[in-house]
């Protein structure tokens, strides 16, 4: 069956619905279907069962916030702004999707499968974003030579990623997404750029 299908997609977006609304493990393919207003046996024409919904889902969506990512920074030649943008860009999903943020951040971990046996070449592609722009500025002579790309992608990754929970999980917030990314920008950029102290490696 073809996956850019209409019922295809309805039937993601009726998952990241359920999944959020009553967790990835208390969720039934039953209800998904209803959601998504088809036959509980049409799932299963596009599906093997719910693990298999959660990690489809996973991959539409990361092929989006991959592709807008990447246009978002292709309009922009400073390394400098390119961190504060990838920041920005990637706290907006929890203000204006919230329930695909609470599925990405809560519920996909709940899936052993996910966790232990799934490889996901767009996410891997998505953090190897923020290694682009490191060497990109370090090739420009904006960021320290001796900052491991590899390295910063999952330190900065790790940083919103870590945000981004805590709004999902959290009740009260004491700030918002753009305070948050302009903060960990700021934080993240003060390491890369060379001290006047210490200049770059072989300067």
């Amino acid at each position: 069956m073809k996956r850019n299908s209409d019922k295809y997609n309805r039937i993601i977006e009726a998952a990241v619905k359920v999944f959020a609304r009553k967790g990835f493990y208390n969720a039934k393919v039953s209800e998904i279907a209803k959601e998504a207003k088809v036959a509980d046996g049409t799932i299963y024409l596009y599906f093997q069962n719910k693990d298999d919904i959660l990690i489809s889902l996973f991959e539409v969506a990361m092929e989006k916030i991959l592709r807008n990512m990447k246009g978002r920074l292709s309009r922009i030649e400073d390394p400098i702004k390119k961190i504060e943008l990838f920041a920005a860009v990637h706290l907006e999903l929890v203000e204006k999707s919230k329930d695909l943020a609470e599925v990405i951040q809560v519920e996909i971990r709940q899936s052993s499968k996910f966790m232990k046996e799934y490889r996901n070449d767009k996410f891997i592609d998505y953090l190897n974003l923020i290694a682009d722009i490191v060497r990109e500025g370090q090739a420009k002579g904006v960021f320290r030579k001796d900052i491991v790309p590899g390295i910063a992608k999952r330190a900065f990754f790790g940083a919103l990623d870590e945000m981004s929970r805590y709004w999902v999980l959290s009740t009260r917030r004491s700030y918002s997404p753009q305070i948050a990314a302009e903060q960990i920008s700021r934080i993240f950029v003060t390491g890369l750029i060379p001290h006047p102290d210490h200049p770059p490696e072989g300067e």
